[in-house]
């Protein structure tokens, strides 16, 4: 593994040492811009000038978004500073912000879930993978810890939405976020935003950078995060425990995230560039809440009684939570003259647990006939993380940006390496007192691995003046396996009676190794209308390599596995800036297939389960406005309305029940095996795919004279109905979620000073479930939080 660290430093050595006489006589004249840049990340600490258009590098050049055929929503640092305000997660808070993105989690602030267009993955496994992929500053977060590295100092945020195989590879089907951290500068910039509010919530983002040398060709950031909440969960319960368990007022929901960040610029000449940058996060906190009897049965509207500062947890021992992750990342940028050599070097690592109580009470709330029985089942979950290293190498040649003919190719090398603990205390008994007989601990440690090369390239070609075609392709070998090291408790693994083999691909086996190469690609045309608009056209396939669900063998069963999916997209789009950024418009239209899409779903033990269905697709509209139809008045809005469907007629998921006794209204037709009952899925959405999203934002200046003024702002989101499940129940969905947010205060030059809220009218939305068993146990958003924020920067 070392070996792909030193390819990244020799390319830099060598771009350093053996620089052409062409390239050396420009290092001895004045500074002059190369005939091909790097891409850059957008302006750092500034509004952007009042008709500059907006830059994404959606293709890895930075790009006018008109002149890019693919769907692309962007957020800015200010709205990020206003959804963190009360110290929400950096990742979860952008849930709903652009149209198409959802973003969840049922396992705390080190696990997020993200889905794009409805394509998701509801497991909840430690080794899970997803057709979402995150990449920060040209680096991406492959595994689900990972994934959750907080964002900070952010310069922007892209959402590419549908398959983008041909640039960033496998587990894109859905698309990707994409964060731009603000970079090192030849001159002093700063940025500071400070807030404080309800449960002593704070949230501390900074980044300041600047010259290393007097002639600016070395230069730092350095970048900080710190949130912070107390406990203002109290545990309630008040019986024997057999783990330890303290019940108290206060005891969990708190956080505290502790986030760095240095980064180095170094322009050794006028055609080298090197960046390097490391990082390391110390988090925590409370794992997911669930609030058993929450759901009520034959409705899923929440109870009037219902009160998220309160729960009754016999064991777990308050849910704790705790990881960190550090990495270094080295990109050199090299201009040859003909194009632009880059390599990317970067290494994660990442350690940690998180404990919960998953049937979210008391035994006694299963109904026993006397305290602390279980009547049906109850049960405490922990994950343990003891160490995860993840390294990557890549290398790309990309053409200059100017020309009618435009390419880059390049290849990667992937590879993730982690031990993991399991345990899981499950009681499946008709009396059993905590604390005097309880049931055994199982404990495992698997190792999972996960390895995968690529080479790829695109090219673009100006047919004419107006019209562009654009093609890419990537062929990936994705290598996944799963081995039992440790169990105490059993021998082997079995497979179950009424599974089917292809959801058990490696049998009973403790080793399980699965492989598969697949080709991704797209085509696109994008016709100029005029300079400030554009419509194109887009096909692409994509897929997600074959997945192992490990987790299983806590109970002795064998690993479930599904193999890959293949996504098809075809969309259409138009986008429109005739006034700058006084008026911006886009709109889009698409449909997907997936073939042998990968499901997920819950057994009796709250084990997640691996199958492929037959296919699945979605299609939808989405759209985005941004206007300023007076001064000091700015308008945001953006919409999508979306259908999924799963197509697989043979397809039974395992629903929420205990000894044969449902606890939910099952919609969809209903089979028994035993004490197990299965629901079909076909004709289905697919789980947390909203079949509408509204959000909308404003903000209005009142000028006080010189740079002062007054200003009021407020953002809405708007959820429509969202299946959380694989089958369809009454109480395990919702309709009509929203947050309301805004903030009122006083400006002046950079710096603003308010009063703000989050989630104003204190909304109990339902966000997440667990089904199985007789739980009926739900997760919520965050309570109202009001507060005061300051922010500023300096250039």
């Amino acid at each position: 593994m070392n070996r792909n660290f030193t390819i990244g430093l020799l390319l830099a050595g060598a771009a350093m040492t053996t620089m052409t006489p062409v390239a050396r006589a420009q290092t001895a004249a004045p500074a002059a811009a190369p005939a091909a840049a790097p891409a850059a990340a957008p302006a750092a600490d500034s509004a952007a000038d009042e008709n500059s258009p907006i830059v994404v590098t959606a293709q890895r050049r930075s790009e006018n978004t008109l002149a890019v055929p693919v769907t692309v929503s962007v957020l800015g640092s200010d709205s990020l500073k206003d959804y963190q305000s009360a110290g929400a997660d950096t990742l979860l808070s952008l849930s709903g912000r652009v149209p198409g993105l959802y973003v969840e989690s049922t396992t705390g602030r080190i696990f997020p879930r993200f889905y794009i267009r409805g394509l998701g993955n509801i497991d909840f496994y430690l080794g899970a993978s997803q057709p979402v992929s995150i990449i920060q500053d040209d680096v991406i977060g492959e595994h689900v810890v990972l994934k959750s590295n907080p964002a900070f100092d952010i310069a922007q945020v892209e959402v590419l939405k549908g398959p983008q195989g041909s640039l960033f590879g496998r587990n894109t089907t859905a698309g990707i976020v994409k964060f731009d951290t603000v970079q090192p500068s030849a001159t002093w910039r700063g940025q500071g935003s400070f807030s404080f509010g309800r449960f002593n919530s704070v949230n501390a983002d900074a980044g300041v950078g600047g010259p290393l040398n007097s002639s600016g060709t070395l230069s730092f950031r350095l970048s900080g995060l710190y949130q912070h909440r107390d406990n203002w969960i109290s545990n309630v319960y008040t019986g024997p425990s057999d783990d330890g368990t303290v019940p108290g007022r206060n005891v969990m929901g708190g956080f505290t995230e502790r986030d760095g960040r240095l980064q180095i610029l170094a322009k050794p000449s006028d055609t080298v560039t090197l960046r390097l940058s490391g990082h390391v996060r110390d988090y925590d906190g409370t794992a997911s809440i669930f609030y058993r009897g929450s759901i009520q049965q034959g409705t899923r509207a929440v109870p009037d009684s219902f009160d998220r500062r309160i729960v009754s947890y016999d064991e777990a021992n308050n849910n704790p939570q705790a990881y960190k992750t550090h990495g270094v990342s080295l990109k050199a940028d090299v201009d040859l003259g003909f194009g632009t050599l880059t390599s990317i070097t970067a290494w994660e690592h990442a350690s940690g647990f998180s404990r919960g109580d998953t049937d979210g009470g008391a035994a006694a709330d299963f109904g026993g006939t006397a305290p602390n029985i279980c009547a049906f089942g109850c049960g405490q979950s922990q994950g343990r993380l003891r160490g995860l290293d993840q390294w990557s190498q890549e290398v790309r040649l990309a053409s200059p940006d100017q020309g009618r003919f435009k390419w880059q190719f390049g290849g990667i090398y992937f590879d993730a390496r982690d031990r993991t603990e399991f345990a899981q205390r499950s009681f499946f008994l008709t009396s059993n007192v905590l604390g005097t007989n309880p049931n055994p601990n199982n404990f495992v440690v698997l190792r999972n691995a996960n390895t995968s090369w690529a080479v790829f390239g695109q090219a673009s070609y100006d047919l004419t003046q107006k019209l562009v075609l654009t093609a890419g392709a990537r062929v990936t070998n994705d290598i996944r396996s799963t081995q039992l090291l440790q169990n105490p408790n059993f021998t082997k693994l079995t497979v179950p009676a009424t599974a089917p083999t292809s959801s058990y691909a490696c049998g009973a086996a403790v080793d399980c190794r699965l492989s598969d190469t697949q080709p991704s690609w797209d085509a696109s045309l994008l016709y100029k209308i005029s300079p400030e608009a554009s419509v194109y056209a887009r096909y692409a396939r994509g897929f997600r390599g074959p997945t192992i669900q490990g987790r299983s063998a806590v109970f002795a069963s064998a690993y479930s596995t599904a193999k890959s999916e293949k996504n098809t997209s075809y969309e259409i789009g138009f986008k429109a800036a005739p006034l700058g950024d006084r008026f911006n418009f886009s709109v889009a239209g698409f449909y997907y297939t997936v073939d042998s899409i990968q499901l997920n779903g819950n057994d009796s033990n709250g084990n997640g389960v691996l199958f492929n269905g037959d296919r699945g697709k979605g299609y939808g509209i989405e759209a985005e406005l941004s206007a300023k139809p007076v001064r000091n008045l700015q308008l945001n809005a953006g919409l999508s309305i979306l259908h999924t469907e799963i197509n697989a007629p043979n397809v039974y998921a395992q629903v929420g029940a205990a000894r044969g006794v449902l606890s939910e209204t099952v919609l969809n037709p209903t089979v028994r095996v035993g004490s197990s009952v299965f629901a079909l899925v076909d004709g289905n959405p697919f789980p947390n795919a909203p079949d509408y999203n509204l959000n909308l934002s404003a903000r209005y200046d009142f000028p006080l004279g010189g740079e002062s003024k007054l200003f009021v702002a407020s953002d809405f989101n708007l959820q429509g109905r969202t299946n959380f499940v694989l089958y369809r129940t009454v109480e395990y969905q919702a309709d009509g979620n929203y947050e309301l947010g805004g903030k009122i205060g006083y400006a002046f030059g950079r710096y603003e000073l308010a009063a703000f809220a989050r989630n104003l009218t204190n909304r109990k939305n339902l966000i997440g479930v667990i089904d199985t068993s007789n739980y009926r146990a739900g997760i919520y958003n965050d309570p109202r939080i009001i507060g005061v924020m300051l922010t500023g920067s300096f250039r």
